[in-house]
């Protein structure tokens, strides 16, 4: 019930995430899926979840207790955006461990993010608490529903994507997924971070009713017909008949 995307692209860091966390006939229950944690000019990082919601808020409140309380280890201290990644996997594996009784709740996370000194960075963080990161190859990473929003991400996204495209490619993205399957949906979420900046990243939500997020499902409606009836027509003559 969750789709979330983090694009990494020379220019900077990309995420998005829907809210959805129910989709029943009667009810619809919805709930932010996206943080993000920084100090200006030293360190910034933006993280998505999905998975079990008790687990994924569990994680969050354990990363604002270690921050609030200064503690050794926390996203405040790490000095690499590789430590966040396996600071938050054994956060992950901690809180799912609490649960016992052989029952599942697992999470996944996307988190990216810069720290002073170090280069900008993208990982998705599995219920194991290990981790992948993000290629020059395959510039981003998904968690969720993504079979429905991959396609576009394949075809657009490069290294070399200015952030503004890879900001609207991950809205493109974010609608396959929701026209695909009603688990996924708004308010979604949308962060863009500047590489090098150490500073928040622009930030905008969009509700259900949103103008913007209705013109782009329209635009790219028309847009694929357009281009679908231009395309070459079969040759059925050119093999001969069976």
């Amino acid at each position: 019930m969750t789709y979330c995307v983090a694009i990494h692209v020379d220019a900077g860091l990309v995420l998005v995430s829907d809210s959805r966390t129910n989709a029943g006939v009667d009810s619809i229950s919805t709930h932010s899926k996206m943080r993000s944690y920084g100090i200006p000019g030293e360190r910034q990082f933006i993280i998505c979840c999905s998975g079990n919601l008790a687990t994924t808020q569990g994680v969050f409140a354990q990363i604002e207790r270690d921050i609030h309380e200064r503690a050794a280890r926390s996203l405040f201290t790490v000095t690499t955006v590789n430590e966040a990644a396996g600071y938050i996997g054994r956060l992950n594996r901690s809180e799912q461990e609490k649960t016992g009784g052989g029952a599942i709740f697992e999470a996944n996370f996307l988190v990216g993010g810069e720290v002073l000194g170090a280069t900008c960075r993208s990982y998705m963080v599995y219920p194991e608490g290990n981790f992948i990161e993000s290629s020059n190859h395959v510039p981003y990473l998904q968690i969720g529903e993504s079979k429905y929003g991959k396609p576009i991400l394949d075809r657009v996204i490069s290294m070399e994507t200015p952030l503004d495209q890879a900001a609207l490619c991950a809205l493109v993205s974010m609608d396959g997924a929701m026209r695909s399957n009603v688990t996924v949906g708004p308010p979604i979420e949308l962060l863009a971070y500047r590489a090098g900046s150490l500073q928040p990243g622009r930030y905008k939500r969009f509700e259900e009713d949103d103008d913007y997020l209705r013109l782009i499902k329209r635009s790219w409606n028309k847009e694929i017909k357009i281009a679908f009836a231009r395309l070459p027509e079969i040759d059925w003559e050119a093999n001969g008949a069976l």
